[in-house]
């Protein structure tokens, strides 16, 4: 078997992981979680997860969440619905929780 030899497309653009506390787990694809949720509640996710201090607690209100995803109040609230669902993220006002995923998530 050949190894595969990685070279990147933009070389003077290499990710780098920054020294903030925003990352994306892999078990979201690699458990399933992304086929349990609409784009626009995946959206969400990835916002609170890059807005989340390492507890992966966020105080970003509603209305504010909503403006910068360019979606309704009603829409942003269906999004967190689905994502309470899944058991991504807990809510309780104020505080949102991007939370651990337990594994298995289909």
């Amino acid at each position: 078997m050949a190894e595969i030899v990685k070279v990147p497309v933009c070389r003077d653009r290499v990710r780098k992981i920054p020294r903030g506390f925003s990352w994306v787990d892999h078990r979201l694809v690699r458990e399933h979680y992304v086929e349990k949720c609409s784009a626009g509640a995946l959206a969400l996710y990835l916002f609170l997860v890059t807005v989340s201090d390492a507890e992966g607690l966020s105080w970003w209100s509603e209305r504010s969440l909503a403006a910068r995803l360019g979606v309704e109040g009603e829409r942003l609230r269906q999004s967190r619905t689905e994502l309470e669902a899944a058991d991504m993220i807990a809510f309780e006002h104020p505080v949102w929780q991007v939370l651990d995923l337990k594994g298995g998530g289909r």
